[in-house]
């Protein structure tokens, strides 16, 4: 297989496209686009957003110093991209897209109601890295929408809800499961398995 050289650039890929939202007071609710986030701990559950510092969003995260991570699914795949589009300077973005607030359950920021997941931030540092400053924070809470939770196991299915993902310019709706975790480490048990009783 020939590669071919290519210059140094942010293709790690696919990333999520989230909708986070923001804002203490009813004037300055906003959101925006992210797909610069992700997990970066478990125990405490941490998470990061990347944000340039010239954006409308920038100033407000950085005097509230909360936020909230909503997901995005194909329904709101519209809205995720006018909203990372468009500055929140001078409209409302819920208004615009018709998109509806909730109380959060900890943080003094809204909830994206249309999103199946969303997820409570808090901030504990902030780290300038050049063309955009890293917004490290706590999750402190979570709200799932209940009818993508199995009534049976308790489950949240979130394969369910036809999340988006973003890939070199465009979006994506997720595709098909093609394992679990740690299916490579069992289909190998199982072939050991089937490979002694052969044996036999």
């Amino acid at each position: 297989m020939s590669k071919v050289n290519w210059n140094p650039g942010t293709l790690i890929y696919p990333l999520p496209a989230v909708m986070v939202s923001m804002g203490n007071s009813v004037s300055e609710h906003n959101i925006i686009t992210i797909s610069w986030t992700g997990t970066i701990n478990t125990n405490p559950p941490m998470c990061y957003i990347s944000i340039r510092p010239g954006r409308h969003s920038y100033e407000i995260l950085k005097r509230n110093m909360e936020f909230v991570i909503n997901l995005t699914t194909q329904e709101l795949a519209h809205a995720a991209d006018w909203c990372g589009v468009k500055s929140g300077k001078n409209l409302n973005k819920f208004n615009e897209m018709n998109l509806h607030t909730e109380k959060a359950q900890v943080v003094n920021a809204p909830l994206i109601k249309e999103s199946p997941l969303n997820i409570e931030c808090k901030v504990n540092r902030i780290i300038p890295l050049g063309s955009h400053d890293m917004f490290i924070a706590e999750v402190v809470a979570v709200s799932a929408d209940e009818k993508f939770i199995n009534s049976e196991t308790g489950s949240f299915e979130l394969n369910r809800a036809g999340l988006i993902s973003y890939a070199h310019g465009f979006y994506y709706k997720q595709g098909t499961e093609i394992g679990k975790f740690g299916f490579s480490v069992n289909a190998k048990n199982r072939w050991r398995k089937t490979d002694k009783n052969k044996q036999k």
